[in-house]
């Protein structure tokens, strides 16, 4: 991608369709006179005076417990430095985003306009009554210092600088766990730590706390090892001042250390730096974008290395979300008035445990992992591990109640943990899931409708953010245009098959497609005159294996596309009855709904059947499945033909498929209401079970519900995800969004993904 479209495509993502990242949503009743009147005057009066009686009354009342302030100064942004308040306003908003779709804290960013450490302070304490906590973020050393201690000192409310803890927790329970590996005693290792800013002066600290030695830390900045005889040193600098003799530089400090601790600039360590290290060398070069040393070449230069970046395309990321959304969230919980040592140190022992249990089968899916588990490679646990969210905040909680902190203790953990799940369902983390899967092993993708601006579009996405390799079907010359016009540069095969120079791969494609319908009254000539048309010519390169899937459907109706998928396309092994599921991306979670596009009136042996296939593709997606088959009745409360089919498809498979979760006819709302079916159907096979499947009686209820969702809800949807073909084929919705399609790019190539390991 180009720096002109990159920067053309970041301004138009925050700028439309509105402009920011985060808005303020009603979380109450708002339709009525008397909802207004409880929610301003006169009703507000009320929970102001008990307020008023007791300030703690104002967790109870109102969002304080569950807001977060992310204040900055401007002065220390990452990658860009000193940009000033205003201009850092985008970062504090990302970071906001941040914290609500990983934890489900809600955030007001403030951007403070002063370097005067008195004013700053005075300001975010003067506007500290309106949070729970406080998230300092890219205020530059050593004011970062002086701001978060006195702000410590002098609020009730948790505060945290980011920027100096977030990487220390994440790195020292990385360290941790590589020390363990290599077998090395934390209180003998030999550290250089290049870089002596906020983040480097909080992670030795940590590291210290952890059982380090001062004396076997060598700390360097921009002028070399910061050693004693130095005149120029700030106080955090002089704490790590060393007196070893004959070490000055940053490549005398490596000889024969056992570990390095990059927090500084892009390739600064060289391949003779890295030789003259340890045995077993423990190596984290986590500057942005560009690593000390790049991970690939460390890795050549030494086979005994223990290597941790920043970046998510290698293992060992030491990213700062596996932390801040957590810790916060923990200390919110029970009401902690710090931060604390304890609480920190609680994460960083939460976070390497974390790394050596069982990986959930979900994250090895997402990582294209056949298992992962503890070892040079995962030392820490990755970002989309749905397990932080319950992993984390109990230790947090559990610290800040030790130590004394926590205004409201947690009494019933597992109840704790059960909320902390429900809030695993905030934000679009299966979209995430889903390109980083396909981003692991693109596969080659052909859309068939390429000369549609849209459609290019998506084609020019999937390419620039390596979800695939698109193979561009349609009009030559339009293409060509349209790529001119949007700047898609990058050479990628362009394919017209109606011109003379795909004339042999025409009559090729034509001859075996005629093999397998010339019983079925269509002649050689006719099969190869076929081929002209883009989407028989798309199915033959997939099914041929001159592509890996297709994508098509964005500006023809889905009946006419879907036949010739059916004609080409095999069904797989064992499978009968092809059918289609959308994925919908809800505050609850994800949902699969099913059939949605291709069998009208199922009967119940067909019914079981996409159950079938809907419980495999939930799999896929590493969800497990617990399917609701839905009616209009709940149980046996009518004989209707509608019920009693799905009555015989849900007896099919409790009889020949015991281990799918399933259970009906129920009605929506006793499906999706655990306390509504519990309390009328207590011997229900989904009792205690969020519902995540939906199986519909007909094309009508599951077509016309997931469009409601998309437009009334605006849920988001991937899909329809065609289930049952031996080749990953797909097809939209006439007139799909840009995003949709790449959506659906990216499920066709992780289907291909999975299809190629199947036959493999």
């Amino acid at each position: 991608m180009s720096e002109s479209r990159k920067r053309h495509e970041a301004l138009l993502y925050h700028a439309k369709p509105k402009p920011g990242k985060i808005e303020v949503v009603p979380t109450k009743k708002y339709a009525t006179q008397h909802d207004l009147s409880l929610a301003y005057s006169p009703g507000v009066a009320e929970p102001c005076l008990e307020i008023e009686k007791d300030p703690n009354n104002a967790y109870k009342y109102t969002a304080k417990g569950n807001l977060v302030a992310v204040i900055s100064n401007g002065t220390a942004v990452l990658g860009l430095g000193d940009i000033g308040a205003l201009a850092s306003k985008p970062v504090m908003e990302g970071k906001g985003l941040l914290f609500k779709i990983f934890a489900d804290i809600d955030v007001f960013d403030i951007e403070v306009d002063t370097t005067d450490v008195d004013k700053f302070i005075e300001t975010v304490k003067l506007i500290a009554p309106t949070f729970g906590g406080i998230n300092l973020e890219d205020i530059k050393a050593p004011e970062a210092f002086e701001i978060e201690r006195r702000l410590k000192e002098e609020l009730d409310i948790p505060v945290m600088h980011d920027d100096q803890h977030g990487t220390a927790i994440i790195s020292s329970a990385a360290l941790k766990n590589a020390l363990e590996i290599t077998e090395k005693n934390i209180e003998e290792v030999q550290i250089v730590v290049n870089g002596a800013g906020a983040a480097a002066i909080s992670c030795t600290r940590l590291y210290l706390a952890l059982g380090v030695k001062r004396e076997n830390v060598v700390m360097c900045d921009s002028k070399g090892v910061i050693r004693k005889d130095r005149t120029d040193l700030s106080s955090q600098k002089a704490e790590f001042a060393t007196s070893k003799k004959d070490v000055f530089t940053l490549e005398e400090a490596m000889h024969n250390a056992d570990v390095f601790i990059g927090l500084s600039k892009g390739n600064v360590v060289t391949p003779e730096m890295l030789l003259s290290m340890a045995k077993n060398p423990i190596v984290f070069a986590m500057a942005n974008p560009v690593p000390e040393i790049e991970y690939d070449l460390a890795i050549k230069t030494r086979e005994d290395i223990i290597m941790a970046t920043g970046r998510s395309d290698h293992p060992n990321q030491v990213n700062n979300v596996l932390g801040f959304p957590f810790i916060f969230r923990g200390a919110l919980d029970v009401r902690a008035t710090k931060i604390n040592e304890e609480m920190k140190m609680a994460a960083v022992h939460a976070l390497a445990d974390l790394a050596k249990k069982t990986v959930p089968e979900q994250v090895n899916i997402v990582y294209d992992e056949i298992s992962l588990s503890f070892g040079k490679e995962y030392i820490i646990p990755k970002p989309f591990d749905p397990r932080l969210i319950y992993e984390i905040p109990p230790a947090i909680a559990k610290a800040a109640m030790d130590s004394g902190v926590a205004l409201e203790p947690i009494e019933d953990w597992e109840k704790y943990r059960e909320e902390l799940m429900e809030r695993s369902g905030t934000g679009s983390k299966e979209i995430r899931m889903l390109h980083n899967r396909a981003k692991n092993n693109p596969k080659s993708i052909v859309f068939a409708e390429a000369d549609h601006l849209d459609v290019l579009k998506a084609a020019q996405r999937v390419y620039d953010v390596k979800i695939g390799k698109p193979i561009l079907l349609g009009r030559k010359e339009v293409i060509l245009e349209l790529k001119e016009e949007i700047g898609f540069t990058a050479d990628v095969p362009i394919i017209d098959p109606k011109t003379d120079e795909e004339e042999a791969r025409r009559n090729r494609f034509g001859e075996i497609y005629w093999k397998t319908r010339q019983r079925k009254g269509i002649t050689l000539l006719q099969a190869c005159k076929m081929m002209r048309e883009r989407n028989y010519f798309a199915a033959m390169m997939v099914n041929a294996g001159e592509a890996d899937s297709l994508i098509t459907g964005y500006s023809r109706s889905y009946p006419s596309v879907v036949k010739p998928m059916l004609e080409l396309i095999e069904k797989d092994t064992g499978i009968t009855r092809v059918a289609a599921a959308n994925l919908m991306l809800t505050k609850q979670g994800p949902m699969f709904l099913a059939d949605t596009t291709i069998n009208i009136n199922p009967n119940a042996k067909e019914l079981a059947k996409i159950s079938q296939l809907t419980y495999s593709l939930a799999r896929m997606f590493g969800v497990k499945p617990n399917i609701a088959m839905l009616s209009f009745s709940n149980f046996g409360s009518s004989n209707s033909e509608s019920a009693l089919k799905i009555r015989e498809a849900v007896t099919f498979i409790h009889r020949h498929f015991p281990e799918v979760v399933i259970d009906g006819e129920l009605q929506a709302d006793f499906a999706l209401n655990r306390t509504m079916l519990a309390k009328e159907f207590p011997f229900s096979k989904l009792n205690g079970k969020k519902v995540n499947v939906l199986i519909f009686p007909n094309l009508d209820a599951a077509n016309i519900t997931y469009k409601l969702m998309k437009q009334v809800d605006e849920v988001e949807s991937i899909g329809p995800i065609m289930m049952g073909l031996k080749k990953p084929v797909h097809i939209l919705q006439l007139g799909a969004s840009v995003d949709e399609m790449v959506n659906m790019a990216a499920v066709a190539v992780v289907d291909a993904q999975q299809k190629q390991k199947h036959n493999s």
